[in-house]
């Protein structure tokens, strides 16, 4: 036996004692991967040691193969051996870690619940939509054309001072009624219409326990041929009823600048009439405004104001109420 392959030979037993020592104090998966690629990579220390067998004599070369071949397995074999027992053990931690104590009391989250303005107007868009009408939105801040002139009402116009209106240094406004939207969507579409305008509004009242500068109002479009007053009362009687159920309901005579004839509609609640919301049939200037033909089409309007609804079906007793962000008013709803 020559000293070349006895030294070879003492090479790979201590190499395989190494690997076994090191591969039993892997710590980690990532440790493991380490100490394969040290020891049985293309450039690790058994490619090393057989890269010396070219020295040996032809005779000899097959038994160090035959051990190089056992000591690889013998590092194959404790490297799996040493993964699987990592994996496990990393499971275990893990389950520990996320075992849940089902007799521990859960943690408490109070639930959201719907803003009485947003469940107001949910409401009153799907009685709406079951009526047929379609939601339209259109911009906050708008011009004197859309949110006046172009509803019948010119700069002159003494029904200006029915509403005290924002006017912004750039000559526009902030929308004093969502009438504004039906204009810029008869613009835009050709008749028969069926919409309901749903919005935040603006306009410089005295805020006290019924008005705010701020607030929201529903305003329903329709425009088709041969509508008339009658179906515009069969519109509101329906709505009012969805909303309100079985109760008395009168139209009383009004002025609005954009329909004519005018009404405003009450109804009888809790022993006392109650106004409710203004409607009308669409005044044939609104119509020109947007192109529409007066001599052929006909329709009507309706609007009313959600914080209203609001404070009379809630019993709210001031407006300032539903603004504020008292958990113990909201709780309520």
């Amino acid at each position: 036996m020559t000293t070349q392959l006895m030294d070879l030979e003492a090479q790979l037993e201590t190499l395989r004692q190494e690997a076994q020592d090191e591969i039993a104090t892997a710590g980690t998966l990532e440790r493991l991967e380490e100490l394969r690629v040290s020891y049985l990579g293309k450039k690790g220390q058994l490619s090393k040691i057989l890269g010396s067998m070219g020295k040996l004599d032809p005779a000899d070369r097959p038994r160090i193969g035959a051990l190089a071949n056992e000591v690889k397995e013998a590092i194959q074999t404790n490297l799996e051996e040493k993964r699987t027992a990592l994996q496990a053990a990393q499971i275990q931690a893990r389950l520990q870690s996320e075992t849940l104590d089902v007799t521990m009391p859960g943690v408490y989250r109070p639930q959201g619940r719907v803003h009485p303005l947003n469940g107001m107007i949910d409401r009153a868009l799907d009685i709406f939509a079951g009526l047929g009408y379609t939601v339209a939105t259109g911009p906050e801040m708008e011009t004197d054309y859309y949110n006046f002139e172009a509803l019948n009402t010119p700069p002159d116009h003494p029904a200006r001072d029915m509403q005290d209106t924002f006017y912004l240094p750039d000559g526009n406004l902030l929308r004093t009624h969502t009438s504004s939207v039906q204009i810029r969507y008869m613009e835009k579409h050709k008749p028969p219409v069926r919409i309901v305008a749903p919005g935040r509004v603006y306009r410089r009242d005295t805020v006290d326990a019924t008005h705010a500068a701020v607030f929201h109002q529903i305003e329903l479009l329709a425009v088709g041929e041969g509508l008339t007053f009658n179906d515009l009362k069969g519109t509101i009687k329906e709505f009012l009823r969805q909303m309100f159920g079985e109760v008395p309901v009168r139209f009383r005579a009004s002025y609005f600048p954009f329909t004519e004839p005018s009404a405003e509609v009450d109804v009888q609640w809790k022993g006392k009439w109650l106004e409710v919301l203004g409607c009308g049939m669409v005044d044939p200037n609104v119509f020109k405004a947007v192109g529409y033909d007066p001599e052929k089409y006909t329709g009507f309007a309706a609007g009313f104001g959600v914080e209203r609804f609001a404070m009379v079906l809630h019993q709210i007793d001031d407006i300032r109420r539903v603004y504020g962000s008292d958990l113990r008013f909201l709780k309520q709803f």
